[in-house]
């Protein structure tokens, strides 16, 4: 049967793209949803501040009627302007195994991208780093993190065999906390205090957080910048963040470190695990959602850890070991003992060397693709 491709232009066709990988997943057990409203939201014009700096498409598949694939692509001034080349993103690409559904996607997503000046495209990659990126090449009998994206098995072939090849990979381990620190590392971790002056802070509630909610932002623009994928978050667009991410935190798992002039140097975000209370909100806080991941943030077993951020000037003098020495008391304290971080670059070897430090497995790799037109 033939496939019919259908640009996105209401809010009707906005949310059967929304809708669409409920129904695709809809027996997978790894498949972690996001909340709806947040999807709608983010590919919206009048909701979404990166449209401020990026243009965008999208589009959807239809084969006898019903939908069986989705595709995104951005134009992103900002990121464009960082790399110094007109290379376009593919986003949110979802479909049926069925290659010619996968071709004409691309192939309708490809001409937009040539149209706007493109000499080539990578992804998956969102509106920024802090959107969805990467796709699932290893791993998918684990189930997915809040933080990050589940694709099936089959999407690799068809995008390579459309021409796409490897432009980087982002790395996730599941860490095992031991139930007591070395206590080498205890030592270690007052004696890099002690010399640079820093110190930890903890909260208990929301009103605590809030004085650093900017200045985590912040550091991370200051962190991440240099890094695959990611520019200088503009002020609209850390307060659309705040707005969406802050609400959801328990502020236990918020660590910040501070400098000896009590500026903000360094930050880790983790959340206990809502992939379980994901699944059963199905997307939706209502009838029930928000008690699904109520209960899972006052009753965690285990703990996502979302991002982690330090100023450049203290990543190689232990700052991050401090964070993590600060998390751990919590986790221990609630008798988590499991951790799923989300993606790290395979070259963002300090990273990586901290996590490796911990009992730890490797077992998810997502991958970024590449064409040249």
């Amino acid at each position: 049967m033939s496939v019919q491709i259908v640009e996105v232009k209401n809010t009707n066709q906005r949310k059967k793209f929304v809708d669409f990988p409920y129904k695709l997943y809809k027996n997978n057990t790894c498949w972690v949803p996001a909340m709806r409203a947040d999807e709608l939201g983010a590919i919206s014009p009048d909701k979404n501040p990166a449209y401020d700096f990026s243009k965008a498409k999208f589009w959807l598949a239809y084969q006898d009627g019903q939908v069986v694939g989705r595709i995104g692509a951005i134009v992103n001034d900002l990121w464009i302007s960082k790399i110094g080349k007109k290379i376009g993103r593919i986003t949110r690409m979802e479909f049926i195994n069925n290659f010619e559904v996968v071709k004409r996607l691309f192939e309708t997503a490809e001409c937009w991208l040539k149209e706007q000046g493109m000499v080539g495209a990578m992804g998956p990659l969102g509106f920024s780093n802090l959107d969805h990126s990467g796709l699932l090449i290893e791993g998918h009998e684990y189930i997915a993190v809040m933080a990050s994206d589940y694709h099936h098995a089959y999407y690799q072939s068809h995008i390579e065999k459309l021409g796409y090849t490897k432009e980087t990979d982002w790395l996730e381990f599941r860490i095992t906390f031991p139930e007591a620190l070395p206590e080498k590392s205890l030592k270690i971790s007052e004696m890099i205090k002690k010399r640079y002056g820093l110190k930890i802070l903890n909260f208990n509630s929301r009103n605590e957080l809030e004085p650093y909610r900017e200045q985590i932002f912040k550091v991370f623009n200051d962190a991440f910048v240099g890094l695959f994928g990611t520019f200088r978050l503009p002020d609209r667009l850390v307060k659309f963040y705040i707005n969406k991410f802050f609400p959801a935190l328990n502020p236990r798992y918020v660590k910040v470190m501070l400098d000896k002039e009590d500026e903000l140097a360094g930050f880790v975000v983790a959340l206990p695990s809502l992939s379980v209370a994901l699944q059963k909100a199905k997307g939706r806080l209502l009838p029930f959602g928000w008690w699904h991941l109520k209960n899972a943030l006052e009753k965690p077993k285990e703990m996502d850890l979302m991002l982690t951020g330090v100023k450049p000037e203290l990543q190689k003098m232990g700052g991050v070991s401090l964070l993590m020495n600060e998390l751990w008391k919590t986790a221990n304290d609630e008798g988590i003992r499991f951790v799923e971080t989300t993606g790290m670059l395979e070259d963002n070897k300090v990273a990586i060397q901290l996590w490796k430090s911990f009992d730890h497995i490797q077992h998810k790799r997502k991958r970024c693709y590449k064409k040249m037109f």
